[in-house]
């Protein structure tokens, strides 16, 4: 992907944010490593009023070129591209079922088989930070480490990434669809029966093998 294709894309997924209730107003980030760092949405520009021009070339020090400054949560995304070589595009956003889960401070276990997807067998949920710091940054890194691919953040909201701008931004659509499905399931007073750990590493075997969304051969008779 060229640069005026990636900032083209992230102007294009910040309005589909807004369009799937995934964020609302300036909330909420998204970002594509680039050959000197990344490349990023700019801060407190709402996506409606968004131009790929504003996107903001930034590195991982915090160094920024042009009129734009970037999102104030550059330094988490410059971290876990840092810490994750292999992730090329990261979303964070203010999902409404994800920030409700984020404020019991719990992660969402193994009631679902597509949980699996995120690395694990649950979406862990990082410890509280402030917005836009260090400690934020860190608090995510640790986290997610080098095998979650996505999180929640307490009383915040939740960060997902992936090798490219469409799986990052996938996955986060994911999430928000797996919270509001374990809250319904906690509202319904009665105890959630959760995958074993036997069960959910057949589900990890299975996405390994790329099994997952693939009809199977009919058989011969």
């Amino acid at each position: 992907m060229t640069e005026a294709e990636s900032r083209e894309a992230l102007v294009h997924l910040s309005r589909e944010a807004i369009a799937r209730e995934l964020s609302n107003a300036t909330a909420g980030n998204i970002s594509v490593r680039a050959e000197q760092g990344m490349l990023i949405t700019p801060s407190s520009i709402p996506p409606d009023r968004m131009t790929p021009a504003q996107c903001v070339p930034t590195g991982f020090d915090g160094a920024w070129e042009g009129s734009f400054r970037p999102s104030s949560e550059w330094a988490l995304h410059a971290r876990i591209y840092q810490t994750r070589p292999e992730v090329g595009a990261i979303v964070h956003a203010h999902p409404p079922h994800c920030v409700a889960l984020s404020a019991l401070r719990r992660p969402i276990p193994a009631f679902h088989y597509m949980v699996a997807g995120f690395g694990g067998d649950e979406v862990p949920c990082c410890a509280y930070a402030t917005f836009g710091t260090k400690a934020l940054a860190d608090a995510v890194a640790q986290t997610v480490g080098t095998r979650f691919h996505a999180c929640l953040m307490a009383n915040h909201g939740a960060i997902a990434f992936g090798p490219d701008l469409e799986t990052a931004f996938g996955r986060l659509e994911k999430l928000e669809a797996l919270a509001r499905q374990y809250l319904l399931a906690c509202s319904a007073n009665a105890p959630i029966v959760l995958l074993t750990e036997a069960e959910m590493r057949d589900v990890r075997a299975a996405y390994a093998a790329g099994a997952y969304g693939v009809t199977p051969a009919a058989a011969k008779g």
